[in-house]
């Protein structure tokens, strides 16, 4: 089935405009009840959002639509997505919602819909909302919630990532730098630090509703390096916009992304005989350098498509309970059910508490050469039907070989095409990705 609005990551948009318009937003929160009330009698669902300031116009056209359908509804206010997973679990809602956009600029929002596992609903779910959602012709009276965001569930929240720090660490021998990206996790990855006796310096903690991600947090972690180098920390963490991701700086300088904390994660779990299914599951971007060093671990990497969700059901099938994504998505399966940008930091800070600097629990990892370039498309016909594309890449997977990937997909979210170049030498790199992004720019570009 084509799918008008559910991306890999739920439904994102400019708001105002479909898909988040005041009528599917309203027919959101109809089409979710409904779908709960087949199941259980009393619903409950708990919703949250990021700093964004759309947010709170969109939360009352849901919960609109959850009212009219005589849903029970909690507010968890401003918390993180990860965090909202953990509480629908933890404190038995059918179901939790997360107003974000991630990593996107504040002009961006969207929306997140979890089942009670603290999972994203699977595919053949998102396909039965989406169609009841488009059945709503106009939208309804927008309500705000009848009470104001429980702050009880925050702390429920950091007790519960407290519980999953790795005993023995001494965190108050840590000096963190946290680039807050002026999102979601402002508060609560400072309170979460100082609590265990971290030293704390924080960045971009000041949210207005329109900085979010502005040259900060994940995608921009430029400025943490210069205060990580200033202070002399042990670690610098940087979150995006809705902190289910984390990027790490060395107190060398050093920026360690997704692979180099699987990296780091793997062998740790590997040498205390608490890693089960015996491979890493990553994805179709992980850097080869990764699969190379795992390798030398005598671990083998498992690549799925891009998504967190297709990384959790690869774990899930194989009973592995490690896996993520290079941009910092990290899943933790024995802890979480989502990546959680939080987690992550936590356990790469008791990593460091009891291991030593993050410099050496990467050694090893050499860094392939990689670019990606994203193609505005104005349709997304399939990559394997456009010859001239076709004609290229065979050609370019023959000269590389071994030596390189190439990774061709559509953005999952955005009206792009991706092409990711990866190799030995950064001139391939170049030569490849620039042929093969002319060929979608030719055959299907905007």
């Amino acid at each position: 089935m084509s799918r008008e609005l559910f991306g890999t990551d739920g439904i994102r948009g400019v708001p105002g405009t479909p898909p988040l318009d005041d009528r599917t937003l309203y027919g959101v929160g109809r089409a979710l009840g409904k779908y709960l009330l087949e199941r259980e009698k009393k619903p409950r669902v708990l919703i949250g959002m990021d700093t964004r300031e759309s947010g709170p116009h969109i939360a009352r056209q849901i919960v609109a639509g959850l009212a009219d359908g005589g849903i029970e509804i909690e507010s968890a206010g401003v918390i993180t997505t990860p965090g909202i997973a953990c509480l629908v679990r933890l404190e038995r809602f059918s179901a939790g919602i997360v107003l974000s956009a991630s990593h996107n600029p504040y002009h961006d929002n969207g929306v997140k819909l979890f089942a009670a596992s603290g999972m994203k609903f699977p595919d053949d779910v998102e396909e039965k909302l989406e169609a009841e959602i488009l059945r709503y012709p106009e939208p309804g009276r927008a309500k705000d919630l009848d009470r104001a965001a429980l702050p009880e569930l925050d702390e429920d929240y950091l007790q519960y990532l407290r519980s999953r720090a790795i005993p023995g660490a001494n965190l108050a021998a840590v000096n963190l730098v946290l680039d807050c990206a002026n999102g979601a996790a402002f508060a609560l990855a400072p309170a979460l630090f100082r609590s265990l006796g971290a030293e704390v310096i924080t960045m971009n903690d000041l949210p207005n509703g329109r900085n979010i991600n502005t040259d900060c947090g994940s995608l921009h972690p430029e400025g943490l390096q210069r205060m990580v180098l200033k202070t002399r920390a042990t670690l610098g963490v940087a979150f995006d916009g809705d902190a289910d991701r984390a990027m790490f700086v060395s107190a060398s300088g050093r920026v360690v992304n997704g692979d180099g904390v699987l990296l780091a994660a793997a062998r740790f779990l590997k040498s205390a005989g608490l890693l089960s299914g015996g491979k890493i599951v990553g994805t179709s971007m992980a850097n080869l350098g990764l699969e190379r060093a795992l390798a030398a671990e005598a671990l083998p990497l498992a690549r799925v498509p891009v998504g967190d969700r297709y990384v959790l059901e690869e774990m899930l099938r194989t009973g592995c309970n490690l896996g993520g994504e290079q941009s910092g998505h990290i899943i933790f399966l024995d802890d979480a059910t989502t990546g959680d940008g939080l987690l992550t930091a936590l356990k790469i800070a008791c990593i460091v508490a009891l291991r030593g600097p993050l410099d050496e629990l990467v050694h090893g990892l050499k860094v392939f050469p990689q670019t990606i370039i994203n193609i505005p498309v104005r349709s997304k016909p399939p990559l394997e039907s456009l010859p001239g594309l076709c004609r290229v890449l065979a050609e370019a997977t023959a000269t590389l070989a071994e030596s390189g990937r190439i990774v061709l997909r559509y953005s999952g979210t955005e009206p792009k095409a991706r092409v990711m170049v990866e190799a030995e030498r950064e001139q391939d790199v170049a030569r490849w990705a620039d042929a093969l992004a002319n060929e979608i720019r030719s055959a299907i570009g905007s």
